[in-house]
């Protein structure tokens, strides 16, 4: 990558002892910040914490509209994946999708030459709000491609980000189904609606089988989906970790996906060893998002590719990641930010050592 990352330490022996003692065996804390290539879900970079412990790096990046309660969880995954060993895998390797953000076609052709093997497509719709004919001819290119690349292994799934109330959903899941044709249809929407009762309304007028995401990560009991998908969307970070999300799983009972929430190569890797982990695995898994960073926190990011099984993450590539080290070429973070970050990390620890004070 032409553009370099941005890596600033933080000082652990000027934190704070509620820090100090949360961190426990983490013995390294570093802020990052890297540019994506195209804006993605209203962001034009990611910004976060990178925390080295005996199991290797762990990240911890929720987006600044979280609070310091929701945030705590991302801080309680970094913690487990620095520190504690991770599960055994059931798997080698895990199929990957590509992700098609709101790009003009040319680049949506791009995108998905440069990750051969990726037979499966997640499309983002609805990123003003509402379904317009640019999400339309998105879907239909996007399903011709594949089916033209790939024929019956070609899958095309949306993703709206909870966007619509019901009869807007059904409406739009129906034309966006229709555009879908060329691949048989709509794998599944992805959390078309906020809230459970409206995903079981949605699904009550749709043959288009839903994905709870906001509402299994988001939500105070992440149980309550059970009943309004067809399939959980799991992100490590968001639900505290690969042991939360792995009981999530055994709980749901449903077919899953683990997908990612825009990280870098660490957090990647964290999302990879959860997906061999699990139990069963059925649909491409949302980790091959590192190409949408313009710069990466390690040198030797984890994306498909030719030279490994195309369209498919390794474990062991996973691993080498977490374990290995950050980017020898970075700038530095602007002081502002770390200080940004520093009482962020002050916040969410404090929310979570609060309770056994």
């Amino acid at each position: 990558m032409s553009v370099r990352p941005r890596l600033s330490a933080v000082p652990l022996g000027s934190e704070p002892a509620h820090v100090r003692q949360l961190l426990g065996d983490v013995d390294e804390v570093v802020v990052y910040q890297v540019p994506l290539t195209t804006r993605f879900r209203g962001v034009t970079q990611r910004q976060g914490l990178l925390l080295r412990g005996k199991n290797g790096w762990g990240e911890c990046a929720p987006f600044w509209d979280y609070g310091p309660s929701e945030s705590s969880r991302w801080l309680e995954s970094a913690i487990e994946c620095a520190t504690a060993e991770g599960p055994a895998p059931r798997r080698g390797e895990v199929p990957v999708n590509v992700t098609i953000p709101v790009v003009p076609l040319p680049q949506v052709k791009a995108r998905i030459e440069r990750q051969p093997g990726c037979t499966t497509a997640k499309v983002k719709v609805a990123d003003r709000g509402v379904l317009d004919e640019h999400d339309l001819a998105r879907v239909t290119f996007t399903a011709e491609l594949l089916a033209e690349l790939y024929g019956e292994r070609a899958r095309v799934r949306v993703d709206a980000n909870a966007a619509w109330g019901v009869d807007e959903a059904a409406a739009a899941l129906g034309a966006l189904d229709e555009a879908a044709r060329s691949v048989g249809g709509l794998e599944y929407a992805e959390q078309p609606c906020a809230g459970v009762e409206e995903l079981k309304r949605v699904r009550a007028k749709t043959g288009v089988p839903i994905a709870a995401d906001e509402s299994i990560r988001r939500a105070e009991d992440p149980l309550l989906a059970r009943d309004a998908a067809d399939v959980a969307v799991l992100k490590v970070a968001p639900l505290g970790g690969i042991k939360r999300c792995l009981w999530v799983e055994r709980e749901l009972k449903l077919p899953t996906v683990v997908s990612s929430a825009l990280d870098t190569s660490i957090g990647l890797a964290a999302g990879v060893e959860l997906a061999a982990a699990l139990g069963r695995l059925d649909y491409a898994c949302g980790l091959n998002t590192g190409s949408l960073l313009a710069a990466d926190v390690v040198d030797d990011p984890l994306l498909s590719s030719a030279e490994q099984t195309p369209g498919y993450l390794s474990v062991d590539s996973a691993r080498a990641v977490r374990l290995g080290e950050l980017a020898v070429h970075a700038d530095r973070v602007p002081s502002s930010i770390v200080e940004d970050w520093t009482k962020r990390l002050d916040a969410m620890a404090l929310h979570l050592v609060a309770p056994l004070g």
